[in-house]
């Protein structure tokens, strides 16, 4: 053995030494088993980078400062600490406090940008569908547009010539309601309609601290602007335009997005399904979506039902088509198709390690631009279908989504995964673990359970909790 091979030997002995097992990694027994997996074909995954990866002290402190070309200023913590004042400046003589801030306020803005991003395309599909400008997306629950419209200042009946209340034509309604709910971005002036929804106390006290958003983007907008080089150097009045922002997502494009919804798809009640990767099937064109919007996926879902993909697949060799979820767009059609959840965020690398994964269809926020590497150690096809959200890594596909031509697209992206299942090349290995549940927990499901149709109300919960027969409630949010 050459001194050459004997380095290579005790190197790889070392990294053995030192690479944790599996079972250190995740609780998760599906996991354990793809992690495993793919150190054997050699595949890296979060959970490998995870190791070699060295926090940043300072970024992990939130002082380095990136925000002009005169830096990067970094503001290491002195190993002793720090003993009266401190005196760290960058060098247009930002603080720790300023900088961290500034930080911390782009990390706000731009979660708040994407998630409001997507309440805006909702809003936009709803008004197409209200017009009748598309015929792949109609309004379902009229009952919740009729709930959810004098929030956005819409009128739901008008007064005849005699001075009777006849209610309003429900095409008109949802117009308005879309043409309101667009505005909200835009708005420059006033308050986000929508912020009125919380108790009136939590309101108040908005208004007192003067963090009411006026629009969704002009807050997102502003943060950016503050925390340009020289302009808002106040720690304080950065993390008060922080919430400002915040709310703006969260009372705003979020739970405007979270409303049209419901009216469009309908609005979820409880149903069985199952998660993790043990619901992939082998004998099955497996398709996973992955991501943030359900206006793609429902679409997926009608296409997968029809006749014609299901023969398709069936002249491929597959018994039949097996939808699932990652992420935010998985919990949508969960909880009104009873699609499974295929995994979480940690997981999406790992349904590829499957082998059983024969397309990927991914929209927006939380895609790992490393699936389409792993990817390319498999058949999988990786498909993006938004115009802000493509992957230059490996060979990708891209089949642009389209509201206006919805049903199309999604036939096209089921029909890419079911001629790609032929082309399966490594063994499929589907771990067996899987977890039934229960999903479809709306607002409206929670009130009739705890009350029926005519005395709906979060009394008996409230009740309960407070004499003690309720310990607690976990709220898991995606």
């Amino acid at each position: 053995m050459t001194t050459e091979e004997v380095k290579k030997k005790a190197l790889v002995k070392k990294k053995e030494k030192v690479a944790p097992k599996p079972e250190e990694l995740a609780i998760d027994a599906a996991s354990q088993k793809m992690i495993a997996r793919s150190r054997e074909l050699e595949v890296e995954t979060i959970f490998d980078r995870a190791q070699s990866m060295k926090p940043c002290n300072i970024g992990a402190q939130g002082t380095c400062c990136k925000n002009c070309a005169q830096g990067p200023c970094r503001l290491p913590l002195p190993k002793g600490g720090i003993e009266g004042e401190d005196t760290r400046k960058g060098l247009c003589g930002a603080t720790p406090e300023t900088i961290a801030a500034r930080n911390f306020a782009r990390m706000v803005a731009g979660g708040a940008a994407a998630h409001s991003d997507h309440g805006r395309g909702v809003a936009e599909t709803f008004l197409a569908a209200a017009r009748k400008e598309t015929e792949d997306y109609r309004i379902k629950d009229t009952k919740k547009l009729l709930e959810i419209a004098p929030d956005f200042g819409v009128d739901i009946t008008v007064e005849g010539e005699n001075g009777e209340i006849l209610d309003r034509d429900i095409d008109e309604i949802a117009v308005e309601v879309a043409e309101k709910a667009l505005a909200q971005w835009g708005q420059q002036q006033g308050e986000v309609c929508t912020v009125k929804r919380a108790p009136a106390a939590r309101y108040e006290l908005w208004k007192k601290l003067g963090v009411v958003p006026r629009g969704i983007d002009r807050e997102i907008v502003e943060i950016m602007h503050r925390t340009h080089i020289g302009v808002d150097q106040d720690y304080e009045n950065i993390v008060e335009q922080c919430s400002r922002a915040a709310i703006a997502d969260g009372w705003g494009g979020s739970m405007i997005a979270t409303d049209l919804q419901d009216v469009l798809f309908g609005c979820p009640y409880p149903l069985r399904s199952s998660a993790n990767l043990g619901v992939l099937r082998e004998d099955h064109v497996n398709i996973v979506i992955h991501g943030h919007e359900p206006l793609l996926s429902e679409m997926i879902v009608e296409a997968a039902e029809l006749p014609e993909m299901l023969e398709l697949a069936k002249e491929k060799g597959a018994e039949g088509i097996q939808l699932s979820g990652i992420c935010c767009t998985a919990n949508e059609i969960l909880m009104r198709h009873g699609v499974p959840l295929c995994g979480n965020f940690l997981q999406q690398e790992l349904a590829i390690v499957t082998g059983a994964v024969d397309a990927m269809v991914v929209d927006v926020q939380c895609i790992m631009e490393n699936i389409a590497n792993v990817a390319q150690c498999f058949h999988t096809k990786i498909i993006t279908t938004n115009p802000r959200a493509r992957i230059a890594s490996g060979d990708t596909v891209h089949i642009e989504f389209d509201e206006h031509t919805a049903l199309e697209d999604a036939k096209r992206i089921v029909r890419t995964a079911i001629e790609n299942f032929p082309n399966r090349e490594k063994e499929v290995i589907i771990p067996d673990a899987k977890s039934d549940l229960i999903a479809g927990f709306s607002y409206e499901a929670i009130n009739y359970h705890l009350g029926g149709t005519f005395r709906g109300s979060y009394v008996p919960l409230n009740d309960n909790i407070i004499n003690g027969r309720i310990r607690g409630i976990g709220g898991v949010v995606g």
